[in-house]
């Protein structure tokens, strides 16, 4: 984490430490109306939020299909394509009148240099639009939208998912410091200590650091604990070499390191009567959703039954409370491991503060954390081990890209009202 915060480190760490220029979570003071632009896939959604009295009171969306050839085609039209359909959307909620302010939650790896600023590295999941990569994204998107001239947008703030995470829980809980996503990837963020931000200019104050944990151990730190599985499901990914961590613990892998060790207990005749069907030598063939149906309290073993079943292997009792034991392991680690993790983070904010005891409220996120039985109890048993000064609450974000991206650009309001008030009276001193 050190090296990622570090002026002249940085650029060699593996925890990218990135700065999201979001200086405060919610006090519950803010209030009006948002728009927030969702972009992470084939469908992106546009939404209306209206924030008062501590609550969000009005939430209304609308998802829009983005086209293959708008996917792969130049940036220019996909920008129009967005523009056209929040144009619509705005005719639909009779909001065409009013200049809103906007939260761009926007999954692509980016460079954010403002909250309003943030440079497009490289696109991922399908798209491939032509000059959007190193160009800004909140300029290409007010371009769409001046070239339409039917409507303005107030001020753009850029959201990544795990901040939208964190602020969307942060307004009903203004100890959330810390967000969390645990489901097909992983990812967390927290409020660090401008002056340790060695990058940001500024010594007072707070801003939200995004991790990119998932990068953890890229520099072979994990070694020591990395299996002969989790090295072969590395080789056999898209990525290799990289996401070291997020590839021991998150959804997108979880089924294919039980798959190969049901593969390897049955090579080794411990399993299925040493038969390995080629269900067990296809990667993603076990999904990461049986080891939830497989750990259920009361039905596991009936959802043991059926799986193996659909896989073509034979089974007997024993094998399916070893199918079983080897579910319960993977997913256990996985929780251990985002623990020792998120009992980092809380230390370290703990340990920024000069406390004796950290409360704090991790909003979290992810299909890991929701839809398995057990894994959101092992992860706070081990937490409050690994991190015993600290009492850790979790909050289950409700649309953190939406909700959140909202609370993003709400805050950035309140603190620029607040700078320019403060400048008013810095005149107001000077006179």
């Amino acid at each position: 984490m050190k090296k990622g915060l570090g002026k002249t480190t940085h650029h060699k760490a593996c925890v990218k430490m990135l700065p999201t220029f979001v200086r405060a979570t919610p006090d519950g003071t803010e209030k009006g109306d948002f728009l927030a632009l969702d972009l992470g896939g084939t469908n992106f959604r546009v939404l209306h939020v209206q924030v008062k009295e501590q609550k969000v009171v009005k939430m209304d969306s609308q998802s829009c299909a983005i086209p293959q050839e708008i996917m792969v085609g130049p940036g220019k039209q996909l920008f129009d394509h967005i523009a056209a359909c929040l144009s619509k959307f705005l005719d639909t909620q009779n909001l065409k009148g009013k200049t809103l302010p906007l939260g761009f939650t926007f999954s692509f790896p980016c460079e954010q240099k403002e909250i309003d600023k943030s440079i497009l590295i490289r696109w991922t999941k399908g798209f491939n639009c032509s000059g959007v990569e190193g160009k800004d994204v909140v300029k290409l998107l007010k371009m769409a939208i001046q070239r339409r001239g039917d409507f303005n947008i107030d001020s753009v703030a850029m959201v990544n998912d795990t901040v939208g995470t964190m602020m969307s829980c942060g307004y009903p809980d203004s100890n959330c410091e810390i967000g969390m996503i645990i489901g097909t990837g992983t990812n967390a963020c927290y409020m660090e200590d401008i002056k340790n931000v060695q990058r940001v200019v500024g010594e007072d104050g707070q801003m939200c650091i995004n991790t990119e944990w998932g990068g953890f151990g890229d520099d072979n730190a994990l070694n020591d604990i990395l299996t002969e599985i989790d090295f072969e499901v590395d080789r056999t990914s898209i990525n290799p070499g990289v996401h070291t961590f997020e590839k021991m613990i998150s959804g997108m892998y979880l089924g294919d390191i039980v798959c190969l060790m049901l593969k390897k207990l049955a090579e080794e005749k411990l399993l299925f009567k040493g038969q390995v069907s080629d269900a067990l030598r296809t990667p993603g063939k076990f999904e990461t959703k049986f080891l939830s149906d497989i750990e259920k309290p009361r039905s596991g073993l009936e959802n043991a039954k059926r799986i193996l079943n659909s896989l073509d292997l034979k089974w007997d009792l024993t094998d399916l409370h070893v199918v079983q034991l080897v579910c319960d392991t993977i997913s256990k680690r996985s929780a251990d491991l985002c623990a020792a993790c998120l009992a980092t983070l809380a230390n370290r904010i703990r340990t920024n503060r000069g406390l004796e005891k950290l409360k704090t409220t991790v909003g979290v996120d992810g299909t890991v954390y929701r839809k398995h039985p057990n894994f959101s109890t092992k992860l706070e048993e081990r937490v409050k081990e690994l991190a015993p000064q600290c009492e850790i609450s979790f909050l289950i974000s409700e649309d953190g890209s939406g909700k959140g991206a909202a609370m993003v650009t709400a805050v950035a309001q309140r603190l620029a009202r607040q700078s320019r008030l403060l400048d008013s009276d810095d005149d107001g001193d000077n006179s």
